[in-house]
């Protein structure tokens, strides 16, 4: 019988314990845990050339380095835009060659022979002239063959003049206008020969990276439009982890601010660094206090960065904050 009071009295005492110790657990506040993902900078890789993916030359899990083919785009409309580019720049380029060479020399040679030719009928005119001119003031000749003699020397004159500046004119060359002009063609032909290349170069798209290649969009054969992403690299140098944090817990994280971060993937704990903080949109970040609470609370999403290279680290692998590694921290 005393044994059994005994026993109940331990039994008792070992609930009220237990009881005093649940108690303890359910007020004793618990450590802020926070979960977060790894992010990295992503590369949609895209070609302004519209046409059919010819080839591509990596598979998703690849990795690039900078200026790696990672595929080629065929467009026959652009080839045959090329061709026409070029003919253009030919012609153009000819006639600016034309311009600068002036006449031909059969051509300059057929003018110094017609000024020739009327300066001699020149020459006669006035020796023609002189003569009648003598016989006149003897009394031999009229007045009207004395002008007539006159007036043919005075054309073949003008005819001397006139074939000498054509000389002049055909020895020169073009004007100066003319030959402006022709090199201005000539530029605009080789502009439109240089964008037709400079589009046709970015038929075959190369790694801006060195990274990882995350998603393989098309394949070859399929048609590409302008701008479209055909495959995606991952750059996990440049990676970071994101958390959302309520308003009321913004002053662990601070500028520049070092905390700790657990990768549960990689069972590593690691130190990263606070390196940007910006408020979330309205329609995913205001949450309610409590009852007799004046306001709302937002949520802010918070970057940090790794103070050094993670090996094995992916995007997507989760993060975990607590608030008690930042007070031993």
């Amino acid at each position: 019988m005393r044994a059994n009071k005994i026993i109940a009295v331990v039994a008792f005492v070992l609930l009220i314990l237990l009881l005093g110790y649940g108690v303890k657990l359910a007020f004793t506040p618990q450590p802020t845990v926070l979960q977060g993902q790894i992010e990295a900078r992503e590369y949609n890789i895209s070609s302004k050339v519209p046409g059919r993916v010819e080839q591509v030359l990596v598979r998703k899990g690849d990795q690039v380095d900078v200026d790696d083919i990672l595929f080629a785009i065929s467009s026959p409309e652009l080839d045959a835009k090329l061709l026409q580019a070029q003919g253009g720049l030919e012609a153009a380029t000819a006639m600016q060659q034309q311009a600068n060479n002036g006449a031909r020399q059969q051509q300059v040679t057929a003018a110094k022979e017609q000024w020739l030719k009327a300066k001699a009928a020149t020459e006669l005119g006035l020796k023609t002239y002189q003569r009648i001119e003598n016989l006149f003031d003897e009394g031999v000749v009229a007045r009207q063959k004395r002008d007539e003699a006159y007036t043919q020397w005075q054309a073949a004159k003008y005819n001397e003049q006139a074939a000498y500046a054509m000389y002049q004119m055909t020895n020169e060359g073009a004007r100066v206008e003319t030959k402006a002009a022709a090199a201005g063609k000539t530029r605009m032909a080789e502009g439109a020969v240089n964008e037709v290349n400079a589009i046709l170069a970015d038929s075959q798209m190369r790694s801006p990276k060195k990274a990882e290649v995350s998603e393989v969009l098309l394949q070859a054969g399929e048609l590409a439009p302008s701008g479209f992403p055909v495959v995606s690299i991952i750059d996990m140098s440049d990676a970071w982890a994101v958390l959302q944090v309520r308003e009321d817990q913004l002053l662990q994280f601070k500028q520049d601010q070092t905390v700790m971060l657990d990768i549960p993937a990689l069972q590593q704990q690691v130190e990263f660094t606070v390196s940007h903080v910006s408020v979330m949109g309205n329609f995913a970040t205001w949450r309610s206090t409590e009852s007799g609470h004046d306001f709302d609370m937002r949520t802010f999403e918070v970057e940090l960065t790794p103070k050094q290279k993670i090996v094995d680290l992916r995007v997507g692998m989760s993060v975990l904050f607590r608030a008690d590694k930042l007070a031993e921290h």
